[in-house]
């Protein structure tokens, strides 16, 4: 599998997607038709949503799926596979809605470049347990692509504003471990990604992130082989 689970679309003071965009080229390799899964997105609307995907990917041509009357065929012949951000609920909803999630994985499973970002990525571990996301809508089942034998928490922060009193980012994960004890979050922050490639997993970026499992909390950097949770 060619799989990029970027935790955002920005970073920093970088326009829409710019600081992955080495990381995007690289993945993509010459491939330049990609299909574009806009699900997620709520108050932007889908054709809206693909523009701007179109805009910060000027050198792509991005074809959104609800363009397609047969959403399946338009997985089955994609050169690659984008999945935006927005609420993660919604999306994996609509994904097993259209029937789409064993196309998904059959197609990244032969190969085919898979590129995701916050809910795009959420969705490639074993669930969307672990989203930040509000529950607005029930999917068929919480239960996500499999790429990755862990839950996904991207937008990881552990920074605390002042005087908040509800619970933590680090708390929640933790009540997750407490009932999912043998379950492992992989956290990563903002302008970091997850890469498999080559049967491999790694951390992209300069920021540290961490696993959770059971009581513990541990820190990753891009150094780690990170291979035992595929």
């Amino acid at each position: 599998m060619n799989v990029l689970m970027l935790s955002s679309s920005r970073f920093g003071e970088y326009d829409y997607l710019a600081y992955a965009e080495s990381w995007i080229n690289e993945h993509l390799g010459a491939v330049k038709n990609v299909l574009f899964i806009p699900y997620a997105g709520i108050t932007m609307g889908w054709d809206a949503y693909t523009v701007a995907v179109q805009s910060a990917l000027q050198h792509l041509k991005v074809t959104g799926i609800h363009e397609s009357d047969n959403p399946k065929m338009a997985i089955q012949n994609a050169e690659a596979i984008l999945v935006g951000g927005g609420n993660t609920f919604n999306l994996l909803h609509l994904l097993y809605e259209h029937d789409l999630i064993d196309a998904i994985k059959h197609k990244v499973e032969q190969g085919t470049p898979y590129i995701g970002w916050s809910a795009g990525s959420n969705i490639c571990g074993l669930s969307i347990r672990t989203t930040n996301d509000m529950p607005i809508i029930e999917p068929k089942s919480f239960d996500a692509l499999h790429f990755v034998n862990a839950q996904l928490n991207p937008h990881y922060t552990d920074y605390v504003a002042p005087n908040f009193h509800g619970e933590t980012r680090d708390q929640r994960l933790a009540e997750f471990c407490t009932l999912q004890p043998t379950v492992p979050v992989l956290a990563i922050r903002e302008g970091s990604a997850l890469l498999i490639r080559d049967n491999k997993l790694r951390l992209l970026g300069e920021l540290n992130g961490f696993v959770f499992a059971s009581q513990e909390k541990i820190s990753l950097d891009n150094t780690q082989d990170l291979t035992e949770y595929l």
